[in-house]
């Protein structure tokens, strides 16, 4: 079940009211319950308040995790986080470009569940005083808990045909041979009816087996609506060993079978959309005036039955003299010439003239911050995404496009990335 939700938006950068993660404390919660009811029941707990909430599931990892915040207001705020250690801990969700229509949210990690420790819930210092009352409106809540999603209030927007889409294209190639604009990215909406008896969270379990090498997640919030996603594309990440990380993804083909990435053979189009994506990202060490980073590839890497061309870049954080630069990165990085163009600025105006529709959220950003410990942040961009509607899903799919793109095979490729997300709806 989805309900409409009005939210509050504070219409300047606010500070994070809450403390770091080790004031977090660990209690037990209903351990007689098997988890995935447990989890069920949280979620429930959540949205049938009009709370905002997160669960995500890391690349690589079998346990999802889950962010559940008690103030709506609390987690509307004006800047990226930041990623240092002393910050607070919560989930990032953030747009494409800020707006009042999308506003940035930081979900402060009020409750913190991790499946992979199924018999505890860590709560911060405020949630610790209203245990009594959150463990008496968890134990009223039925079996099976429904869910009342949140939804965006603004309409959905239109999707394009075949036609329309490789217009636009035509109008990118353009202003890219008129010298406006050195690369753009177009992006197109597509609606599709949700199945009977649809269930978000088995949807969310589904993205997960299907895509173990994926960062899964389902964010649901006041203002924001909710948002199923499997993206491949790291933003910003600062492990436990206080190494940032960042990778420029960027050209894509299907996997054929039979077929392994390491036999993809590209084409110059591809190659020139992936190495200016890296050059971006070389041009943000640049304004930091950092020169000690390290630099591996562009290498072919499956996403789901879609190859990527990848350049993985690291920091070593003990190395250098910039205590903020993880949060400097992200600052800088977002919204990436992989979701925009170059130069930016120029890129965006050409989306906002051209495009046709608010991506709101899709080709933004999120990620838990500081969690599960401080100083670990994982922050990925928002693609192969869905925004869930009343009795339908948008799916949102994009292409960055050169001075020789071909505008068939560029709606080719949108077919083929919403695929992705598309198959949790069959």
């Amino acid at each position: 079940m989805l309900s409409m939700t009005c939210f509050y938006y504070l219409n300047h950068p606010q500070p994070y009211p809450y403390r770091p993660l080790h004031m977090l404390q660990t209690v037990a919660w209903n351990p007689d319950l098997p988890p995935a009811q447990r989890l069920r029941r949280l979620v429930a707990l959540a949205l049938s308040s009009g709370r905002p909430v997160a669960l995500w599931r890391l690349p690589g990892e079998k346990s999802a995790r889950l962010c559940l915040s008690l103030r709506v207001e609390a987690a509307y705020v004006g800047l990226p986080p930041a990623l240092e250690a002393s910050a607070p801990a919560g989930f990032a969700f953030f747009p494409f470009q800020d707006s009042d229509h999308n506003p940035p949210l930081f979900l402060p990690a009020d409750l913190y569940f991790d499946l992979a420790r199924p018999d505890e819930v860590r709560v911060s210092s405020g949630a610790a005083s209203r245990l009594p009352e959150l463990r008496q409106q968890f134990a009223a809540l039925p079996d099976p808990a429904p869910l009342a999603w949140h939804v965006r209030p603004r309409h959905a927007p239109r999707p394009v045909s075949q036609p329309e889409y490789e217009a636009l294209v035509r109008a990118g190639i353009a202003a890219m041979r008129a010298g406006k604009v050195q690369k753009v990215v177009s992006s197109r909406a597509v609606h599709q009816a949700l199945p009977a008896g649809f269930d978000a969270l088995r949807a969310f379990e589904g993205l997960q087996r299907r895509y173990p090498t994926a960062f899964v997640s389902l964010v649901s919030a006041p203002g924001a609506g909710t948002w199923l996603g499997a993206t491949p594309e790291v933003l910003a990440e600062v492990g436990e060993d206080q190494v940032f990380r960042t990778m420029a993804l960027a050209g894509t083909q299907p996997l054929l079978p039979g077929h392994v990435p390491s036999e993809a053979i590209w084409r110059q189009k591809e190659i020139e959309e992936q190495a200016l994506v890296a050059r971006y990202i070389v041009n943000c060490f640049k304004q930091l005036r950092l020169r000690e980073y390290h630099e591996t590839g562009p290498r072919t890497v499956a996403a789901g039955d879609v190859l990527h061309l990848r350049t993985d870049f690291a920091v070593d954080l003990g190395n250098v003299p910039f205590a903020t630069l993880g949060t400097d990165m992200l600052r800088l990085l977002h919204p990436t010439s992989a979701v925009s163009g170059m130069p930016r600025q120029a890129a965006l105006d050409f989306i906002k003239q051209h495009e046709g529709y608010d991506r709101a959220y899709y080709a933004g950003f999120l990620g838990p911050v500081n969690l599960p410990e401080p100083g670990a942040a994982r922050l990925y961009v928002n693609l192969r995404c869905l925004q869930l509607r009343p009795n339908q899903a948008v799916l949102y799919a994009g292409t960055g496009l050169t001075p020789d793109s071909d505008p068939t095979k560029e709606w080719q490729e949108t077919e083929l990335k919403l695929r992705t997300i598309g198959a949790v709806l069959e």
